[in-house]
């Protein structure tokens, strides 16, 4: 019963060890693409989704580190003690950084220009996001991993940072309110917040289940 539930388990991990190395890919290019329209068009929001999706690369190869060494439970609790404490660094940083930008964008009045790429990109991510948060936290709940339930609400947070991102852009490109920009981007900082804070401490929205 022991050999065959240590089976089941590490078919599991296998499959997280998939959704990283998805997360990784998928976010090197969403990071890349919101990073360049978003200094193209001078878009506040778009450059901190681009630095989001800097921080869940981070947590993915966190969490591969983490489930390349599942087998020792020592060391596995380790790990995810020093991946929570990362991401929440990360989260912390990232807060800062929009904050002070989106505010320094309302005060010049500078208005971003409308990005087309920006706009498609928060629609794929509205999709692929919750998928990936989905599987994850079912990955997660099955090894009992902490670390992979707070990856899978940082991929959860990304969904709601996509929709807002996506408002902020459409208004300024429809309606041409520049503010809506730097306002969408003050809107991520308390949940970034909220996550990163939570992460420091070890916890995660989950974990008391």
């Amino acid at each position: 019963m022991d050999h065959l539930a240590a089976l089941d388990r590490s078919s599991y991990v296998r499959r997280g060890v998939r959704l990283e190395w998805f997360t990784i890919g998928y976010n090197s290019l969403e990071g890349f693409i919101a990073l360049v329209a978003g200094l193209l068009s001078g878009s506040i929001a778009l450059v901190g989704f681009g630095f989001d999706s800097v921080i869940e690369v981070t947590s993915g190869a966190a969490l591969l580190w983490r489930l390349h060494t599942d087998e020792s439970e020592r060391t596995r609790e380790r790990h995810e003690a020093t991946a929570l404490r990362i991401v929440g660094v990360c989260f912390l940083l990232l807060a800062l950084y929009v904050t002070y930008d989106a505010l320094q964008a309302l005060v010049s009045g500078d208005a971003p220009r409308p990005s087309v790429p920006g706009i498609l990109l928060a629609i794929a991510s509205l999709i692929v996001m919750p998928l990936l948060a989905l599987s994850k936290r079912r990955v997660a709940g099955r090894i009992g991993s902490a670390a992979l339930t707070a990856d899978a609400t940082q991929a959860q947070l990304c969904t709601y940072l996509s929709a807002i991102l996506l408002g902020g852009l459409l208004m300024n490109a429809a309606f041409g309110w520049w503010w809506a920009d730097p306002v969408a981007a003050l809107a991520m900082v308390p949940i970034i917040v909220h996550e990163g804070w939570d992460a420091l401490r070890g916890r995660t929205c989950c974990a008391d289940d």
